[in-house]
């Protein structure tokens, strides 16, 4: 494929794109395939007429235009990856030109917003608040209470149960006095407190003891998992078997050495306070890294237009779409619990997408001013872990990369950390509380020093190529 790039106004680019003949051909090719399974053609079983013959049945055109259709996203991101272009946002795609016949190319052009480009201010020597975090005791004794749960025995007592007892309970659901499926079980242990059933199940068994005949009454929240459920009141009936109470191992040098490799239990918890202080300080050191680029970003010009803005935070929603989807949860449902419309939650993202986009135009920007690239053996190191996943070399897998140009987004990821190291290991190091101060000073400043609606002027747009 052959890319040609246009720069627009707005952090936006035109790209024209040629699709070879020898592509268009298994496009069509490939469409007609499909068509063929729903043609009977004399002489061919269904589905098995040449593409040749559906071609020459159903018409060049007809054929193409569906193919188009199929191949267009496949030859976009081809496009995309031949120009060297980051896009934001959807494309506006238009046609240039399509075959007549088989044996000519297709041209198709595109404008999508891009990342803008920064005017860098002072990136390097920079004073950088950074907060020196101790270790909480509490979170030691938090922790030592986890690890001593896991150490507990439930024992059976004969007395009403409460919250921290564990029941062992038959139990069946009925919804209009019918057994609904899913609704019964048999020695099944449940933690009072835990959350783990119907809201106010669990509450309507304390007091119970063993031998108790329970009716619990719930109604299943209108998002259950069940539609022929949700909503509806039910009743369960719960046969309480036996009541048991959690004993907790006591706190001694003994608990330590059966926990743990340690012999007595300061070891333990100096070992726990020595994992959190890592903890901690990795924490201190990543938000410093951070706390460096956004200072950077201060320091520079960026103008980022509110349509760029918008997308990027529509990018951000959609992300989180899948992470809520692979949790099982449906985005509809949460955008309910938290009483907001998609619109209303993106544009509520819009100043952390902004930030977001400052911070890459920025990183970018000092990545391009420093020459910074990624080697060969800094790209195959990256890509250990996933070869290994995937069973592979790491040099196998960057050469598989590279024939559909992907490696550029491994080299770009690389670059990126090297400018942050670069702006992060050059910062000088102030306590939090003075940064913090000398911010709040400097924003009110700018407020009373900056003309009203003045607009600073936006900078030349980067893309992959620029020096």
């Amino acid at each position: 494929m052959q890319t040609t790039l246009k720069e627009l106004p707005e952090s936006r680019v035109e790209v024209q794109a040629e699709v070879p003949a020898e592509d268009v051909r298994r496009a069509a090719n490939r469409t007609a395939r499909a068509m063929a399974r729903e043609l009977r053609l004399p002489g061919f079983r269904k589905g098995k007429a040449p593409p040749a013959l559906v071609i020459q049945r159903m018409g060049f055109g007809a054929v193409l235009s569906e193919a188009i259709r199929d191949a267009l996203p496949e030859w976009y991101e081809a496009a995309l990856l031949d120009a060297g272009v980051t896009p934001i946002g959807d494309p506006e795609i238009d046609m240039v030109s399509t075959p007549e016949e088989e044996g000519e190319p297709l041209a198709f052009k595109f404008e999508v917003a891009v990342r803008p480009v920064a005017k860098l201010g002072e990136y390097k020597g920079l004073e950088v608040g950074k907060e020196e975090k101790e270790v909480d005791e509490e979170v030691i004794d938090t922790e030592v209470e986890r690890i001593r749960e896991g150490f507990a025995r439930l024992e059976p007592v004969e007395r009403e149960a409460k919250e921290g007892d564990s029941v062992l309970i038959d139990f069946e659901g009925f919804v209009d006095g019918q057994a609904f499926q899913g609704g019964k079980a048999d020695d099944y242990l449940l933690a009072l407190g835990s959350g783990s059933l119907i809201d106010d199940f669990e509450d309507q068994l304390v007091g119970a003891k063993p031998g108790d005949d329970v009716e619990v009454e719930v109604t299943f929240p209108d998002e259950y998992q069940e539609p022929k459920l949700a909503g509806e009141d039910a009743v369960f009936k719960v046969k309480v078997k036996e009541v048991r109470e959690k004993i907790l191992p006591e706190l001694d040098d003994d608990f330590a050495s059966d926990a743990s490799e340690f012999d007595t239990l300061e070891e333990l918890r100096g070992d726990i306070r020595e994992k959190v202080g890592k903890a901690l300080n990795s924490r201190s050191e990543e938000d410093f890294r951070i706390a460096a680029v956004d200072a950077a970003v201060d320091a520079a010009t960026v103008e980022v237009p509110d349509e760029i803005v918008t997308a990027r935070a529509g990018e951000r929603w959609e992300r989180m779409e899948r992470q809520l989807a692979q949790q099982g949860m449906d985005p509809n449902i949460f955008l309910q619990m938290q009483g907001k419309t998609r619109d209303e939650l993106i544009e509520e993202t819009k100043p952390d997408a902004e930030r977001e986009l400052k911070r890459e135009a920025v990183v970018t920007a000092v990545a391009v001013a420093e020459g910074l690239e990624a080697s060969e053996e800094e790209m195959v190191e990256a890509l250990a872990h996933t070869a290994e996943h995937e069973r592979t070399s790491p040099e196998k897998l960057l050469a598989r990369l590279r024939e559909n140009g992907r490696d550029r987004v491994i080299a770009e990821d690389l670059v990126a950390q090297k400018a942050i190291e670069l702006i992060a290991d050059s910062a000088k190091t102030i306590p939090k509380e003075e940064a913090d101060d000398r911010k709040e000073k400097a924003e009110a400043a700018e407020k009373i020093l900056a003309p009203e609606g003045e607009e600073k002027p936006a900078g030349k747009l980067w893309t992959p190529g620029d020096e």
